[in-house]
């Protein structure tokens, strides 16, 4: 954006400290539009601002809007909210959440929900990993999101571990997740075999997301940013045991791995 500067490597603005900014997304498709409003502080808890996943996530939803009147959606670590409050403003029941231990993220769940409108929206605290009163009473979901979520790997297995059991609950739900390649070493193959999971990767380009400009925004600019849709690996009594190649910089190619001797 004009008279912004951004720094390599986590694409933020440098701007003054802890000094709020209000930022606007436009997605466009015909004569179908829809403006969202986010408040942004820069500041070392990263959901505090819209990284460049948030947009392609956010890009997805709105080029599936029409799927989306009456879903249950929850977001996990959803800080700014972008991809949720879309969701919401294209008619699905939203949930938002992020750790219950970050509450300057909640805050930010709540600030984008009043900037757009959104006062009904709940904000819950949920810590990936950690089975809590608020995880055990959510009620049924039938997406999850998140956006650069997997962008720590010690965080890689609570993660699983909370879609797993988000899943086993919901068996028909699916976790609709972006994230930005940044290291070839990096993999969740072993990690999806161990929980049971399945992901198919789904092409930018098939969203209109192959561009380095979203929604009126700068972002994702040339980041490589990759999208997958995670589910259940057995379903309706199926025993097929499907994984990702995903030790490749993140370049994800499907492999069957057989179901285990009895």
């Amino acid at each position: 954006m004009a008279g912004r500067q951004y720094v390599s490597g986590r694409d933020w603005p440098v701007a003054e400290p802890r000094r709020p900014w209000a930022r606007r997304y436009h997605f466009e498709e015909g004569p179908a539009a829809l403006v969202v409003d986010v408040l942004e502080v820069l500041d070392s808890q990263y959901g505090l601002y819209v990284w460049p996943c948030a947009v392609v996530l956010a890009q997805y939803l709105w080029a599936h809007r029409r799927s989306l009147p009456g879903k249950r959606v929850l977001e996990i670590g959803a800080g700014v909210s972008l991809p949720g409050v879309v969701a919401a403003r294209c008619g699905a029941q939203v949930i938002l959440s992020d750790s219950e231990e970050l509450t300057q993220c909640l805050q930010s769940c709540r600030n984008s929900c009043l900037l757009n409108s959104l006062p009904g929206v709940p904000v819950l605290g949920l810590t990936w990993g950690r089975v809590s009163p608020q995880l055990l009473s959510l009620a049924p979901i039938d997406i999850i999101l998140g956006s650069d979520v997997f962008f720590d790997p010690k965080d890689f297995e609570d993660i699983l571990t909370t879609i797993y059991f988000l899943l086993e609950k919901n068996p028909h739900a699916q976790f609709w997740t972006t994230y930005q390649v940044r290291s070839a070493d990096w993999s969740i193959e072993a990690l999806l075999y161990k929980w049971n999971l399945k992901c198919i990767h789904v092409p930018l380009h098939s969203f209109g997301a192959d561009k380095e400009h979203l929604a009126s925004s700068s972002m994702p600019g040339r980041h490589t940013i990759e999208m997958m849709i995670i589910s259940l690996a057995q379903s309706e009594g199926t025993s097929l045991y499907s994984a990702l190649d995903c030790s490749t910089s993140y370049g994800f190619r499907e492999i069957c791995i057989p179901p285990p001797s009895p």
